[in-house]
């Protein structure tokens, strides 16, 4: 008997806790500088498309992760609504533009991730100058090392990756029959560390290859998402759009053909 949808979440709430998720307003500003978008002047109905693209892979890993996304996916739909409202003469215009506010916290999220991002950098240019006593490695990174395991490839991109994947499997799921997948979280996590030990670095399409049911695709992006954040295997990617390639820590990129 399969389990029900219910069932289903409480099982992938118990394998796994995440928090490589910054949050709404990280995502946000994510999708503005991928698509080069004027953060002063946002195009609300392509943002909150493309945000809801997103909202939707992270229903579907944990639907208790996305309650907060959930709250600026509300936001955002009301600003869409207001925008669509007839719009007033010039000269009877006083509402204020219902972007504002959400400007305004996008900028401010954007200042204070640049400062942390540049006292991550003056850190590192420090190690480099002061001699410090070897430390021992560790299976857990510090929160700063972790962070810049996603310099080639953020944790958004990897997110929109998997919806694509997602999409593009419903249709074969829709004609197989449905088979719930058990399989550990840390299993899937050996998995991918044994083929990349095996073939080097391997395109993340590739990872999914024969997971049709939902509960397997999710449990690999799962795994695949814990490896990076524990130093084990980091994303990269070519180009915008390209390719997303998954490798050892360490290992190069493989040029386009």
């Amino acid at each position: 008997m399969n389990p029900t949808p219910e069932e289903e979440l409480e099982l992938l709430n118990y394998r796994v806790e995440l928090d490589v998720f910054a949050g709404p307003l990280d995502l946000l500003l994510y999708l503005v500088q991928r698509d080069e978008i004027d953060i002063l002047d946002i195009p609300i109905a392509h943002i909150t498309q493309q945000y809801l693209e997103h909202l939707e892979v992270l229903e579907t890993i944990d639907m208790a992760l996305a309650g907060e996304f959930l709250v600026m996916a509300s936001t955002l739909m009301e600003i869409k609504s207001r925008m669509l409202l007839p719009q007033q003469e010039p000269e009877e215009q006083s509402e204020e533009d219902p972007r504002r506010e959400l400007v305004r916290q996008l900028l401010e999220y954007r200042k204070y991730r640049e400062a942390a991002q540049t006292l991550q950098q003056l850190g590192e240019e420090a190690a480099l100058i002061y001699t410090r006593a070897p430390q021992r490695q560790t299976d857990h990174p510090s929160d700063a090392e972790s962070e810049c395991l996603f310099q080639g490839v953020q944790v958004w991109d990897l997110v929109a990756a998997f919806g694509r994947l997602l999409r593009d499997t419903a249709t074969m799921a829709a004609a197989s029959r449905v088979v719930y997948d058990e399989t550990p979280i840390h299993v899937h996590m050996e998995q991918i560390l044994q083929r990349l030990a095996q073939q080097g670095p391997v395109a993340f399409s590739d990872l999914f290859e024969g997971a049709v049911d939902r509960s397997r695709l999710v449990g690999v992006f799962l795994a695949l998402l814990e490896l990076v954040k524990a130093g084990k295997v980091r994303a990269e990617q070519n180009e915008l759009f390209g390719e997303i390639w998954i490798l050892p820590a360490g290992e190069l990129v493989p040029q386009s053909s």
